[in-house]
């Protein structure tokens, strides 16, 4: 639990912002359209890769690109993580710190744990010592034995009452929030956050409109209890704060809201699995290939229609008048 008092330090990520740099491909804005079709592949009928309705969504991590030592690198910084909480007290250090240090730490612990067990489907198979990883107490802080849901759960959610600190927690499903390419900090988890959670609202796998009914991402019930309460009332306010023009229409033409939207499906430009050698080449399999055949189409389509890619955010500019915790999450 956060303190009153603050000491003004923080926590320097850049080997983390490192990592996710060159491992995490983003798949570009969404589109509430079917995705685009593979190239056709002579001699053979067989589908390598993602085929996940979702898969052009949020990005990717190229799992199938680590060797041991990587591998092993992310369980030390893990480690070096958790060692960070024995000299310095995360407690009493600014709350935005504190956010950034709980959404990385549980972001590394679930790359961690994923890269040792791949390749595999989906992240909910994966067990640690025979306890699902979503439930197992492998991540250590001051001596208590955590779970990446006791973070959530016990953590972040109880301390931090603005809801969008959902989508900064990675949980390696393509259904889930994006990994970002650069670690959270104290400076940048706000608009980190921000831009995570415009992201997955305006994708198909955060909301989707069948009848007059409102078909929402299954998070939204999981982090309920703490945030959307009077879940529908809640969660309609909610996704107006970052809802684009598609959805705003959405919420207005349906009575009801359904949390019925999942992919637990890998996050993993592979797909969770080795291409056969038969049909790959090089260190790219076909796969692979074909994935990054389809995320070119989609650019190459966002572009022609004149879409917006990205944004510009300017940050640590401080105005007269401005109080001293402005980008604070609460």
């Amino acid at each position: 639990m956060p303190y009153e008092d603050r000491i003004q330090h923080r926590i320097d990520y850049s080997i983390w912002t490192s990592a996710l740099s060159n491992f995490v491909i983003s798949m570009g804005p969404p589109l509430r359209k079917k995705p685009f079709n593979p190239p056709s592949v002579i001699g053979t009928r067989r589908q390598l890769g993602h085929n996940s309705i979702y898969r052009l969504d949020g990005s990717m991590f190229a799992f199938s690109f680590m060797n041991d030592e990587v591998r092993e690198s992310f369980t030390e910084y893990r480690l070096d993580l958790q060692s960070v909480a024995d000299t310095l007290d995360i407690q009493s250090i600014p709350r935005n710190e504190q956010l950034a240090y709980w959404l990385n730490l549980h972001n590394v612990a679930m790359v961690e744990q994923i890269a040792k067990h791949w390749p595999v489907r989906q992240p909910r198979e994966i067990e640690v010592d025979g306890v699902p990883l979503d439930h197992a107490k492998f991540i250590v802080v001051e001596g208590i034995a955590l779970s990446p849901r006791d973070i959530r759960e016990k953590i972040v959610y109880p301390n931090w009452r603005n809801p969008k600190v959902i989508y900064g927690f990675w949980r390696g499903e393509i259904g889930g929030p994006a990994m970002q390419r650069e670690a959270f900090t104290g400076n940048n988890v706000s608009d980190q956050l921000d831009r995570a959670a415009r992201e997955f609202a305006n994708s198909r796998r955060g909301v989707e409109k069948r009848g007059d009914t409102l078909h929402v991402s299954q998070l939204f019930e999981e982090a309920a209890p703490f945030y959307f309460r009077d879940f529908e009332a809640d969660l309609r306010k909610h996704l107006l704060d970052f809802a684009e023009e598609e959805v705003r229409e959405m919420l207005g033409e349906t009575a009801t809201a359904k949390a019925s939207l999942s992919e637990h499906d890998i996050a993993d430009l592979a797909g969770g699995a080795r291409d056969n050698p038969w049909f790959s080449s090089g260190r790219i399999g076909r796969g692979i290939a074909t994935l990054l055949a389809q995320r070119a189409q989609k650019l190459d389509y966002v572009e022609r229609k004149g879409l917006r890619q990205g944004q510009v955010i300017f940050s640590n500019i401080d105005l007269p008048g401005d109080p001293p915790d402005k980008n604070e999450v609460e």
